[in-house]
């Protein structure tokens, strides 16, 4: 008998990609400027009957790129470029 794999985690699915974080791949580098996890938003924003997360991604490659909505899976094919910001510096 067959079984079904377990459906990744919504972390998993997300990976790195943490507001403050670029990561790059085959279609670009990318900021993340946003991580909605409220599926309702993010299925409005992403156009589909149903998401569990979405990203807002401006591609720093284009100096005249507007920040679009993604919802595609972290994988081996996409790489951290810097991490997500953890801690806020103090203003000097």
């Amino acid at each position: 008998m067959h079984s079904i794999p377990p459906r990744p985690s919504v972390q998993d699915e997300i990976g790195p990609r943490l507001p403050g974080a670029i990561y790059a791949n085959v279609d670009g580098r990318f900021e993340v400027l946003a991580l909605i996890t409220n599926p309702t938003d993010a299925a409005q924003l992403l156009r589909r009957t149903a998401a569990r997360w979405a990203l807002i991604v401006r591609d720093t490659l284009r100096p005249d790129g507007d920040p679009f909505v993604v919802g595609s899976v972290w994988t081996t094919s996409d790489y951290l470029v810097r991490p997500a910001r953890t801690a806020y510096a103090p203003a000097a």
